[in-house]
């Protein structure tokens, strides 16, 4: 729609506030900072959802695995040739066979149940974010040493070179009954993971120690993989299931944390729809104030069209009018939005520090808000804003079109 240089002085007049005009320009001005707000909002908050996602995502992939490769039924034996073809699949970077199970953790008269997986020294080394986040000690867990999370350490009261107790589930069968396996342990790191669900519940062990105290001789629970690109799934298990064969499982890092990947996809489709409604509100605004304008106008524009404008010209103009107020505010918010998520991080600790040493442990977390720029979900923000703010002048400026010039000046 091409508008001719006269609509656009008139639309430009229009939109600046005169004493009579005053409550028009105040109602356009709230609906221009709506807007601006509202795209500024979505984009911001979208984006820092974005960061938290693969942020989440990211440490659970590095602690658990992007792939896991079960048996049918039951442990899986004689691993050795299906962990070598694994490891020579397109795009994997790591294979490691590892043990997973439970079991009770006693210290001094302190029990606390525990995740325990086995794995070779080396492979614990090597696994993303386990062997990076050893924070005493070392990543190493030598011939018959353990590895625990933070939290559990003190649940526990215990540190480097403390004994732990580990009783199995599956105790060893005599004349007399079932007698518990435990044994005696020693803590050779202390690991942060970064996330309380693992710092409180994981333990590392060697993994030939893991097959005798869990009675899994030759056999491990799984192969844990790690891929170059875990975020296409579908090429990740293209990859895997000829390698795997018919025997084997194979469940990516979707499967494994189905309710956690869900949880995500809703509240994020929620927070979009939510933050949605700041945008459609400064819209109806924009209606509102366009319809008082068109009733205040009523004799300017019976005079135009006296003189020769047509309904589409008087349509342009209004539509212009309130189109700018929706557009310039869109282009605003995203300015803004766009402003505020690339700095982030520093208005996030220039909050910390206004907050005062106090409340450090409470908002420290907002100095380290991960933020990730969807420029395809901006793209959609910002059409949406344009859209639905001009859409609302449409009918405002239909009704401005249609309006009698002789029952305009008669009654105006």
């Amino acid at each position: 729609m091409v508008f001719s240089a006269f609509e656009r002085l008139v639309a430009l007049r229009y939109l600046r506030s005169r004493r009579q005009e005053g409550t028009v320009s105040v109602i356009a001005g709230f609906s221009f900072l709506g807007i601006a707000l509202g795209v500024a909002t979505l984009i911001i908050v979208m984006s820092v959802m974005n960061g938290f996602r693969a942020e989440l995502i990211g440490r659970i992939q590095g602690i658990n695995a992007h792939a896991v490769l079960t048996a049918q039924q039951g442990n899986l034996r004689d691993y050795g040739p299906v962990l070598e073809r694994v490891r020579t699949a397109p795009g994997v970077v790591q294979a490691m066979p590892v043990i997973e199970a439970q079991a009770l953790i006693t210290v001094g008269g302190r029990a606390t149940g525990a995740q325990v997986r086995g794995l070779a020294s080396e492979d614990f080394a090597k696994r993303p974010i386990v062997g990076r986040s050893v924070m005493m000690g070392l990543p190493d867990l030598g011939e018959d040493g353990v590895a625990l999370g933070i939290g559990l350490a003190r649940q526990l009261g215990v540190g480097v070179g403390s004994e732990i107790t580990l009783i199995s589930p599956r105790g060893t069968p005599t004349p007399f009954g079932v007698i518990p396996r435990k044994r005696t342990f020693t803590v050779y790191a202390v690991l942060n993971l970064e996330m309380a669900e693992f710092d409180q519940s994981l333990l590392y062990m060697p993994l030939e120690t893991a097959q005798t105290f869990f009675r899994m001789p030759e056999a491990v629970t799984g192969i844990d993989v790690f891929v170059t690109d875990p975020q296409d799934p579908e090429a990740m298990r293209a990859a895997l299931e000829p390698a795997a064969g018919p025997e084997l499982r194979v469940r990516d890092w979707r499967d494994l944390n189905a309710s956690l990947v869900t949880a995500l996809a809703v509240e994020r489709v929620a927070m979009f729809i939510v933050l949605t409604l700041i945008i459609l509100v400064a819209s109806f605004n924009i209606i509102s104030s366009m319809v008082m304008l068109v009733r205040d106008k009523g004799p300017d524009i019976a005079i135009l069209r006296t003189m020769g404008a047509g309904q589409g010209s008087i349509m342009r103009v209004f539509l212009l009018a309130g189109a700018s107020i929706g557009v310039v505010g869109t282009l605003a918010g995203f300015g803004l939005g766009i402003a505020v998520t690339e700095n982030l991080r520093p208005i996030g600790a220039a909050i910390t520090a206004l907050s005062g040493g106090g409340a450090q442990a409470e908002v420290g977390f907002i100095s380290d808000l991960p933020a990730v720029i969807d420029w395809g979900e901006v793209a959609l923000v910002v059409a949406m804003g344009l859209v639905l703010s001009v859409g609302a002048t449409v009918y405002p400026a239909m009704r401005a079109a249609r309006l009698d010039p002789v029952e305009a000046l008669r009654y105006g």
